[in-house]
């Protein structure tokens, strides 16, 4: 059982209790205990294979249709269970918002990109929908690079561009909570620093949970970091102490660099 670590608040936004996940008798993630408050950004830091992703695609429900999935446990959001069955799965992921590792611009203009989940959620009206991307390009530090190409392919814009594209898509259809997998892995310095910027404004609005194996990027960008090994949540604490004063040896092992 992980050390808990003093909380940022007294209640969670979300709440991971005792998550297993297994794929056929594989098993993911082991009793995963696991709070995530309000207006923080979350850390969660592992080697590959750890079950980072596995973690936020359960949040998500993006595992709902792999057959083999099953898990045990409770994940709940606002203290209601998501994997009840009453909940709206569609209502549940306008709530909770994923960007990837690589960026997956629709073959549709800038703006269509940006307002794609606000449409499909049923906003119609061109002026709110024209705030709304405004509002989210602005938020994802990309409104300077593209307000005068509005108009032009999502696919023209850069790796970088394309990837705050897909972080501002997420953001207009206003979620409470927004997870990044690893949101700047094989971009440029340039890029990352923006990302991680943005998210540091984000994190007034939103809840973030921000996945990523680059132990220096949790330590820049993160309030809280929780580490994964092999399934297994090791311990989570303030990313400060973290980094100078891990109560496990396995966490000063990842954290140096013996492995990972």
């Amino acid at each position: 059982m992980p050390d808990p670590a003093p909380a940022l608040e007294t209640k969670a936004h979300l709440s991971i209790e005792r998550l297993s996940v297994f794929y056929g008798q594989t098993q993911a993630l082991k009793a995963v205990d696991l709070p995530v408050y309000r207006h923080e950004i979350l850390g969660i830091t592992g080697p590959s294979g750890s079950g980072k992703t596995t973690l936020l695609r359960m949040v998500n429900r993006l595992n709902d249709r792999v057959r083999s999935c099953r898990h045990e446990g409770r994940i709940l959001l606002g203290g209601h269970d998501i994997y009840d069955p009453t909940v709206n799965v569609n209502l549940l992921r306008r709530r909770v918002g994923i960007v990837f590792a690589l960026p997956t611009p629709l073959p549709k203009t800038v703006f269509e990109n940006t307002i794609y989940a606000a449409r499909v959620a049923g906003l119609r009206d061109r002026k709110a929908l024209a705030e709304r991307a405004e509002q989210a390009l602005r938020d994802a530090v990309l409104w300077d690079e593209v307000k005068d190409r509005l108009n032009d392919s999502a696919l023209a814009l850069s790796g970088g561009q394309q990837q705050r594209l897909c972080i501002a898509r997420a953001l207009a259809q206003q979620p409470e909570i927004i997870m990044l997998d690893e949101p700047c892995s094989g971009l440029d310095p340039i890029s990352t620093l923006k990302i991680e910027t943005a998210l540091q404004d984000l994190k007034a609005r939103y809840t973030i949970i921000l996945v990523s194996h680059n132990v220096q990027q949790a330590a820049r960008a993160t309030d809280r970091t929780a580490f994964l090994l092999m399934g297994e949540l090791v311990e989570w604490r303030p990313t400060a102490e973290m980094f100078t004063n891990p109560r496990d040896r396995r966490t000063a092992d990842f954290l140096e660099g013996r492995f990972g």
